[in-house]
């Protein structure tokens, strides 16, 4: 079934490195009968996307051809295929923004995020969802209730990527958590940790009001750490100031579970000192490539140590009702609104990395 055509699709395109422009593009084609278009009403912007601006790159994923820009969003069902039976056109949805081919070893387990044939929103060469129009498979949208409004909808998939950053970590009722850094994605991984039913949360960061705000979302304790004296091994300072942690908020050997969410170097050292023995250790937080880390901490005290990478199966629903139920109370951490025309402001105030933005958002086209 199919809404009113309308012919026309403005795009924010990803032309070359530093290099945006607004596109009018044709309006996309449903590809397969499992297909839906979306009419795109809010897109939140990811830390990602401004990377892929700026540099071009994110490990082996690189911009070879333009793409639009754009992985967080809501939107209403306009269109769907034949063979699409959950949802219907009027519908409001969350997208789930990358589509695996299903039929892999990782696909068949349940862990998708693996594969390698994933189509992906905004990551090269895929087109993401800042478009007045989106075309994705129907299994990956997930109808929201009335009560939510679009920008919780696009705000599910950060949830999702907290849900899956507990989930790796098997974080159980009861354990005390520690989460390295509070910005978007460090205070999610937090309040979602409450959720669960943690019995300790604390968030680290430095600076000062992502500590305050952390502490009224998820974080029951917050710690801005020292700066390291002139002179003083960096390692060394990091290994100092997790001691500091684990004396200052009653930890014994250390975290049950540590979730990296910063990518920072001296973090991850901190992180890893933190733990306490048999523990368990996330890394989610993406910076340098390469890090000089504490591998014979890690090996003496039996860590457990994974990484997250966007969701598993479950995750999407999961975050759909920790959003709906009001157990994430997502809309804090919106801090600014864009109107579609001015994406390229918008963009350029999260490249600004100013500690009191946490969430920006685009609006849809509005004609």
């Amino acid at each position: 079934m199919k809404a009113e055509e309308v012919d026309r699709n403005p795009s924010f395109v990803l032309r070359a490195v530093k290099d945006v422009a607004f596109e009018e593009r044709p309006i996309p084609k449903l590809r397969d009968p499992h297909d839906v278009r979306v009419q795109i009403q809010q897109t939140g912007i990811c830390g990602s996307d401004v990377h892929y601006w700026q540099r071009g790159r994110i490990g082996d994923f690189v911009l070879t051809r333009p793409i639009v820009l754009g992985h967080e969003s809501s939107g209403t069902i306009v269109e769907t295929g034949s063979a699409a039976k959950n949802v219907k056109v009027g519908d409001r949805v969350a997208i789930e923004p990358g589509v695996p081919c299903r039929h892999c070893d990782h696909c068949r387990s349940g862990a998708y995020n693996l594969c390698a044939d994933t189509i992906f929103a905004a990551t090269p060469p895929w087109d993401g969802t800042l478009s007045k129009y989106y075309i994705v498979a129907s299994d990956y949208v997930y109808p929201i209730p009335d009560h939510m409004t679009m920008e919780e909808g696009a705000l599910v998939e950060p949830t999702a990527v907290g849900v899956q950053i507990t989930k790796v970590a098997d974080l159980r009722a009861g354990q005390t958590v520690l989460v390295m850094g509070c910005g978007p994605i460090g205070v999610m991984c937090q309040a979602i940790a409450k959720a669960y039913g943690a019995k300790k949360v604390i968030g680290v960061d430095i600076v000062q009001s992502r500590l305050d705000f952390a502490k009224t979302f998820g974080a029951d304790e917050v710690f801005l750490p020292p700066k390291a004296e002139q002179g003083i091994d960096p390692v060394e300072h990091s290994e100092k100031v997790a001691e500091q942690i684990k004396k200052q908020f009653g930890l014994g050997e250390g975290a049950d579970v540590v979730l990296e969410c910063t990518g920072a170097e001296p973090v991850i050292q901190m992180g890893v000192f933190a733990a306490r023995k048999g523990g368990t250790y996330v890394q989610a937080g993406m910076g340098k490539e390469n890090v000089v880390f504490p591998i014979t901490t890690a090996c003496i005290r039996a860590l457990t140590i994974k990484g997250s990478i966007r969701y598993t199966t479950g995750c999407y629903p999961q975050a759909v009702e920790l959003v709906a139920s009001g157990k994430i109370d997502v809309k804090r951490l919106v801090t600014n609104r864009f109107e579609f025309e001015k994406a390229e402001d918008a963009f350029e105030l999260v490249k600004a990395s100013k500690p009191d933005v946490f969430k920006v958002m685009i609006a849809g086209v509005q004609s």
